[in-house]
This record gives C-alpha cells, structure tokens and sequence, in this order.
C-alpha cells in the first residue's frame, strides 16, 4: 500500500514499520521500551546531577563517566521515543531528513560512547600503572580537550554520510522494516551505486569502534600485567576492583553489537524480527543498565545517591 516502484521518483517520506512480524504484539513489546526510556533518563539524569554537584566526584573517573551518561541520554532519546510514537499511534511516517538527522546522531553517539569507553579505560590505565603521576597527567584540562576531541571524532567522521545519502535517488521501496533509521539500512533502497557508502561506513567502523576495542584491549594488557607484578593479594584485589565496572559497561556496549553483526552476517535463517530486536536492544540496553552497574559498584556514587534520596535529619 505504502510502497512505489516508478523509475526516477526520489523518495522524501518514509515509512517505519516498527518490528514486522510482531505487529500485534506492538503495545506489549511498548511496555519495556517505556519502563526502559524512564529509567535511562532517571537514573542518567541523577548521575550527571550528583557527579556536577559533589566536588569529591570531581574527578577524572566521574567526569569522564558523567560524559558516558551524557552520550546515553542522547542516545535513548534519538530511539526510543520514535519507537514508542510507532508503537502506540502508528506513528512511523518520517521525512528523509528526518531520517537522515536521526541515523547520524544515533551513529555519531554511539562512536562517542565508544571512544569515552576507551579514555575511561586509559584513566584505569593511569590510575593503575602510574598512581603518583595519576592527578598531573589527566588535569581537568586534558580532560576537557578528551571530551572535544571525542566529539568532534564522532561527528566529523559521520559528516560526509549526510552528503553520501543526500545524492542518492530513493526510487525503490519507501517502507523501512525497522523502528529507526540507520545509513545502510536506508542507503539500501537508491537506486544508485552505494558502493561509496557501504565502504565509507566500513572506514568509519574500522578507524573509531574497532580500533578503540583494539586500544581497550591493549590498555587491559598493560593493566593486568601491573596487577600481576603487585606482591600483595589484597592490593592485586583492590586495583582489579576499580575496573570491575568499566569491564561490565564494555561489555555491555561491545557484546550485543557482536553478537547483532553475527546473527545479521551468519544467521539467515534467523526471523527479521529478532534482528530488529537485537538492533534495539543494543541502543537501549547500556543507557539503561550503566547507571545502575556504577551505582552499585561504585562506592562514592552508591554513597552520595542514598545520601541524595535518603538524607539524614539533623
């Protein structure tokens, strides 16, 4: 009904399907979406407020996890949001750009997350490897131009993909089977060569999220092979502790992506709709959970939120 076909015609409204398959079961599948939106927004929005307001969380640990919280809400909300409105009214008709405005701030932020991951990972690696030079290397200077820098990576490299998709001619199908757009999932319906974009996105996943992992990776070498050298078990312990949720926040952002690209490159006979699904929890699944891991692993921040709900009378 919403599709066309004729030769020539450049599509400028799309139409988002939700998840096809499951189209009956969009108002259950909308309840954890919405309890997942709140809670990213809540307890986000608490982590910023307490990491802004405490001067002892003024440190390069909780401002660089205050940025994370900052990518997260901005995330969830380039998502969620569209996917409620189709869940709910049928809202899935979305201009293209629209569309394209959408796919690159949910791009761009995910490459920021990625890149904050990995200079939380080197604040670890200070921290472990250099303790007495920690506060003279990462000054909040440093700290402020990590932050620039890892914005400006993100958005720059994503620029060019606005123009990439501008030139193209969508004259195939208009119907995305999807809750949101993403580059090559739209580029899929020009009718042109997109042969630029599909290598392009590769460069851009290559030089920013893979080569993170590998630095990540590295990073957690040189720290382990420092623990290892500490004589004492319990300081051994302590310092591996620190890291305990940075380690469960990778892999929570890196797992579901693998694991998504697997199935897509592997699992043909895997149903559309888990696709979709996985694609979606791999948005909403670490801005909701990464409050709640450095809320309870984290002391200081597990001290000030009871102290912030539950303040003691004078």
């Amino acid at each position: 009904m919403l599709s066309f076909n004729h030769t020539g015609v450049s599509h400028t409204v799309f139409y988002l399907l939700g998840i096809p398959g499951l189209e009956d079961q969009h108002l259950w599948i909308s309840i954890p979406f919405f309890i997942s939106y709140a809670t990213a927004l809540l307890g986000n929005s608490l982590l910023i407020s307490i990491i802004l307001t405490r001067r002892s969380l003024h440190e390069p640990m909780f401002l660089f996890l205050g940025m994370l919280a900052g990518a997260d809400l901005v995330l969830s909300t380039c998502t969620v949001p569209q996917a409620l409105a189709i869940f709910w009214f049928r809202a899935g008709e979305i201009s293209l750009d629209r569309c394209i405005t959408q796919l690159f701030f949910i791009h761009s932020t995910f490459i920021s997350e990625s890149g904050i991951l990995l200079v939380m990972a080197f604040d670890r690696y200070v921290a472990i490897c250099h303790p007495l030079r920690y506060t003279t290397i990462l000054t909040h200077t440093l700290i402020g131009k990590i932050g620039v820098t890892i914005f400006l990576r993100s958005y720059c490299t994503l620029f060019p993909i606005i123009f990439l998709l501008k030139r193209l001619t969508f004259c195939r199908n208009n119907v995305l089977p999807h809750t949101g757009c993403e580059h090559i999932g739209l580029a899929k319906f020009s009718c042109d060569d997109i042969r630029v974009n599909i290598w392009y996105g590769f460069f851009v996943l290559m030089s920013t999220v893979v080569l993170d992992v590998v630095l990540i990776f590295t990073s957690y070498v040189l720290i382990l092979r420092a623990v290892l050298r500490i004589p004492s078990q319990d300081a051994r312990h302590k310092a591996l502790n620190t890291c305990g949720s940075h380690v469960c926040v990778i892999i929570l952002f890196y797992g579901p992506g693998i694991f998504s690209v697997l199935t897509q490159r592997f699992g043909h006979h895997i149903p559309p709709h888990i696709h979709i699904l996985l694609a979606n929890v791999c948005i909403v699944a670490p801005p909701v959970l990464n409050p709640i891991i450095y809320g309870i692993k984290t002391k200081q921040i597990r001290d000030q939120v009871t102290h912030l709900l539950f303040p003691k009378k004078i």
